[in-house]
């Protein structure tokens, strides 16, 4: 029983440096690849996709339209510079929104950050493990990497059509621009299909899409404007 609980002691602590250590290094060095892009192209193969292809370039905070910055701020997370990477009464809600409407598409009241911490780190999952594991990996970045750096991050990491990841990738895609000069419905309309990447499109907008681009424009200029915040040239 010593051995065992030696063994299960060293393995906590070396999970514990080893994700510090790589969550320090992603303060400076910009991810290569998420979990889920490999899984998805994986799915690709099995499915015998010969196109399938991963289509990303990475921007910096300030190559990025503040349109974008402010419309995903809008739509996924109005309180993303104050909160400590958790919005409690959000996951309340969410949670009681689910338990009364199984079997319909699940709501979420994750923050900016845990999608952050679950893109980068995580395999995509609905387990209570590896929420737990999202929890920590939330806190850590929270702790370690700074608000701008986190939106840096998630705006070059999202899941934005089928094998497509980032603004970038999705301006080019959609609009035939940069994502320095996004506009503002052209913003709040990628951000729009964020929920659903593979079955919305932001140019082929439903009724329902359509309605949801324009509130999230409506709140674009509610939000609190980061100090970091890039300004259009």
């Amino acid at each position: 029983m010593k051995r065992v609980r030696l063994i299960l002691i060293t393995t906590v602590l070396y999970f514990f440096v080893y994700s510090i250590q790589l969550v320090l290094i992603h303060k400076f060095i910009n991810p290569i690849v998420t979990p889920l892009m490999v899984i998805r192209l994986g799915e690709g193969i099995i499915k015998g996709n010969k196109s399938i292809a991963i289509h990303k370039e990475w921007k910096d905070i300030d190559e990025i339209s503040p349109n974008m910055i402010l419309s995903v701020m809008a739509a996924e997370d109005q309180n993303f510079l104050t909160h400590h990477g958790f919005q409690w009464e959000a996951i309340r809600k969410a949670m009681d929104y689910n338990s009364k409407h199984k079997g319909k598409r699940m709501k979420g009241g994750s923050t900016i950050s845990q999608q952050t911490a679950k893109n980068v780190f995580l395999i995509p999952s609905r387990t209570w493990i590896r929420k737990g594991f999202e929890t920590y990996f939330t806190f850590l970045i929270e702790m370690i990497w700074s608000k701008e750096r986190i939106m840096e991050v998630y705006l070059n990491i999202i899941e934005v059509g089928n094998g497509y990841y980032g603004v970038e990738a999705a301006s080019n895609k959609y609009f035939n621009t940069t994502s320095k000069k996004l506009t503002s419905k052209q913003a709040a309309s990628i951000t729009a299909i964020l929920p659903s990447p593979l079955k919305w499109s932001p140019v082929k907008p439903s009724t329902y899409l359509q309605k949801r681009i324009g509130t999230i424009q409506n709140s674009m200029g509610q939000v609190e404007k980061p100090s970091w915040l890039p300004r259009l040239h």
